[in-house]
């Protein structure tokens, strides 16, 4: 989407539920935490391995003016990203059991 620069926050539906619940069970865990993956990645790496997991070219993206006629203000969210990183919940010893996308990727595909 866009130019593909922008940060995409991604989790595994394992690892989110698992965060979740890790969460719910520690009593010193309070307020926000990021469930995002440890390993982010930018919306053009990610578009890549999830072409290669697919065996389908990631050639075209999507225009940003396309996505702000589509969306309106909302393109912002899609088109900015956000380099979120879950230290906090690194920092309360929780593990991932799919930090990096390809591995997450591969074990939903």
């Amino acid at each position: 989407m866009g130019n593909g620069r922008q940060w995409f926050p991604w989790i595994h539906i394992a690892d989110e539920v698992g965060a979740i619940r890790f969460l719910i069970e520690n009593e010193i865990a309070n307020g926000p935490f990021n469930l995002t993956a440890p390993v982010p990645l930018t919306n053009a790496e990610f578009s890549r391995l999830l072409g290669q997991r697919l065996r389908r070219p990631a050639l075209m993206p999507i225009p940003g003016f396309t996505l702000r006629l589509l969306f309106g203000e909302m393109a912002t969210v899609l088109l900015d990203g956000q380099r979120a990183i879950p230290r906090r919940l690194l920092q309360l010893g929780f593990t991932f059991q799919f930090p990096e996308a390809d591995s997450a990727l591969r074990a939903l595909l």
